[in-house]
């Protein structure tokens, strides 16, 4: 299986982003992004999955499979669906040292933090926090 980086990943995004004039449009595709996110198995909608200092709901899980992190994640609020499957789209796949390492330039390139509300830019870096706790926790049982 072909594995892109995340520079690559990161640079996808902000170049679909980039097709939109205003805020607007760029809020329907996020919002789009989160209605393609692959639903969260029920199994996983539980206590020790919700990230966190989000103001939504927001469940994540990660399986470490063949040295590499994959991501499964659901909200109950349609714009933070969106922002996890960016999220997902850009780490899931990589291996546990790429996660820690990433910079998620990607976020300010696109303006993300600027337009979302206090709580919500708060939620996303609770996101993006837990994403790399999973990295760790695999990075010190499988090296």
């Amino acid at each position: 299986m072909q594995f892109t980086s995340i520079s690559e990943r990161e640079k996808e995004i902000v170049d679909n982003f980039s097709l939109f004039d205003d805020w607007e449009g760029k809020y329907e595709y996020l919002i789009d992004l989160g209605k393609k996110l692959e639903p969260l198995d029920d199994k996983y909608r539980k206590e020790e999955n919700i990230i966190k200092g989000c103001q939504s709901t927001v469940w994540l899980v990660a399986d470490y499979r063949d040295g590499r992190i994959f991501f499964k994640a659901d909200s109950d609020a349609i714009i933070v669906r969106g922002l996890v499957s960016m999220l997902i789209e850009v780490l899931s796949g990589q291996t546990p040292e790429d996660v820690l390492s990433a910079k998620m330039e990607f976020i300010k390139e696109i303006g993300m933090m600027q337009h979302l509300a206090q709580t919500r830019s708060n939620g996303l870096v609770s996101m993006i926090k837990q994403m790399k706790n999973y990295a760790i926790a695999f990075h010190s049982i499988h090296s």
